[in-house]
């Protein structure tokens, strides 16, 4: 038998310091609807996937200056907007090329933008979130290099 493919991700968890102040930092900056709450816990959907908050009392206790080694991304319509607002909403942004922000508790997020990446929403998901908007066309080719190619609205 070979090895479980990966096929993606289901969802990430942060930890915070405080759940009300994780959701109102995330909220000045992303659009989304709460998928769920529970103690100590909040679900911020991302179409078929979604953002798990969970308050711990390690994210609470951190130094302000806390920097985690890794990142991870997420993906969103308008990347340009959402540095913005990162921004307004005091995230510390990390210098480079990239855009990326910590966010209160440290954790480092990285914001890519839908039509530059290949990470490709069905366009079921697409038309369930409200959503329609494509890939662009180098995205487009590096997606057909791999046979897995998508038409400019994928």
């Amino acid at each position: 038998m070979g090895k479980p493919r990966l096929v993606g991700v289901n969802h990430v968890a942060l930890e915070v310091g405080d759940l009300d102040a994780a959701l109102a930092f995330y909220g000045a900056i992303f659009a989304f609807t709460q998928r769920g709450r529970a103690p100590d816990m909040a679900f911020l959907d991302m179409g078929d996937q979604f953002l798990a908050l969970a308050e711990t009392a390690a994210a609470a206790t951190r130094p302000v200056d806390f920097r985690p080694e890794g990142h991870f991304g997420l993906v969103v319509d308008d990347r340009s907007r959402a540095k913005a607002l990162d921004e307004a909403a005091g995230a510390r942004l990390v210098e480079g090329a990239f855009v990326d922000f910590l966010d209160p508790w440290g954790n480092r997020i990285e914001i890519v933008d839908y039509a530059n990446v290949q990470f490709t929403r069905a366009p079921g998901v697409l038309a369930g979130m409200g959503l329609a908007f494509g890939k662009a066309v180098e995205t487009r080719r590096q997606l057909a290099d791999k046979g897995m190619a998508v038409d400019a609205e994928g």
